[in-house]
């Protein structure tokens, strides 16, 4: 997908957009011995989520100038199953043959966070309400949507959100044809001033055949607001 396509997407939500005062260190927590998982961390922020132990980290660095957020000060992780998948462009990518995860933290400005909903929260990356899809319609490159899961979050200290997963196909360039699935984890705090976001997409095939690893890891992203 190209960028400004899925920069438009996440300009449907409504001035959700993150601030440039949110900090945040990545702690990459790894036990003795031969562990199954790597577990990533914004120590800050109290967010965390696990990949399997032999997946590849993405340069922050590099990711950071891809989305175009050098600087910002939000906090982001990717991992891709594979050296091949685990680069900053596979975040916009259609046609991604393994998983790859990308994890985002950041602050909300008072105008995101006075026009953050359920529905905003949905929407955070590709359209996927129906006014959200209808906004976009003719103006992204993407087709046959199928909503796959849908899910309200409350896991407790305020923190809620959505858990949605669905399909895309894209319509366009060298990948039309191909069907990605994303899964997808959006939450915010009590106060709406924070977004967590969470994402793993890949083929449709991928999906099924990884579907276990990738709900593991979706499932693990906690986020536990300071008391």
């Amino acid at each position: 997908m190209t960028r400004s396509a899925l920069r438009f997407s996440r300009g449907l939500v409504r001035g959700v957009a993150l601030l440039l005062a949110a900090t945040a260190g990545l702690a990459v927590l790894v036990a003795c011995g031969a562990p199954r998982y790597t577990y990533v961390a914004d120590s800050p922020a109290h967010a965390y989520f696990k990949v399997p132990s032999g997946w590849h980290a993405v340069s922050a660095t590099a990711l950071a100038n891809a989305l175009k957020m050098s600087g910002s000060g939000a906090w982001l992780s990717a991992f891709g199953q594979d050296s091949a998948t685990a680069s900053p462009g596979s975040v916009y990518s259609f046609d991604v043959s393994k998983p790859f995860v990308l994890a985002e933290v950041g602050g909300l400005n008072s105008q995101a966070t006075d026009s953050l909903s359920y529905n905003a929260l949905t929407d955070i990356f590709l359209p996927v309400t129906s006014d959200a899809r209808s906004q976009a319609a003719g103006q992204l490159p993407v087709t046959n949507f199928q909503l796959l899961r849908q899910s309200m979050l409350t896991p407790g200290q305020g923190v809620h959100g959505v858990r949605v997963t669905y399909d895309y196909t894209w319509t366009d360039g060298a990948t039309k044809g191909s069907t990605d699935t994303f899964d997808q984890v959006a939450l915010t705090n009590a106060d709406q001033t924070v977004l967590y976001l969470l994402i793993v997409h890949c083929t449709s095939a991928c999906y099924s055949q990884n579907k276990n690893a990738i709900n593991d890891i979706v499932s693990s992203f906690t986020v536990r607001s300071p008391l």
